[in-house]
């Protein structure tokens, strides 16, 4: 089972949220870095799709969803290699990390 992570700004003083245009703003410099509004999930046997705003880390053969949902960034930690990407941007959107 994956880890989620969520990068934050609700335990500041200023409690600014994160937002969309912030956020496409900061990842249209990411060249590894795609928005899409859906994310889909391909299972054994069905395939699920998500509305929302999702933006994509290309990394190897896989994507990563990044979830942008009231203010917040969400990310699942799949593999060692997203920990310090994760760290990265929470730093450069000065926020925080925390486990939820």
């Amino acid at each position: 089972m994956n880890q989620r992570f969520r990068i934050t700004r609700s335990m500041q003083e200023t409690e600014q949220t994160i937002s969309l245009e912030e956020c496409q703003h900061y990842f249209a410099s990411k060249p590894d870095f795609t928005y899409s509004q859906v994310l889909t999930v391909k299972g054994p046997d069905s395939t699920m799709s998500i509305e929302g705003d999702f933006f994509m880390w290309k990394l190897a053969n896989a994507e990563i969803p990044f979830r942008l949902y009231m203010g917040d960034l969400y990310v699942a930690i799949s593999t060692e290699a997203i920990v310090p990407k994760m760290i990265e941007i929470a730093t450069d959107l000065h926020a925080d990390v925390v486990e939820g």
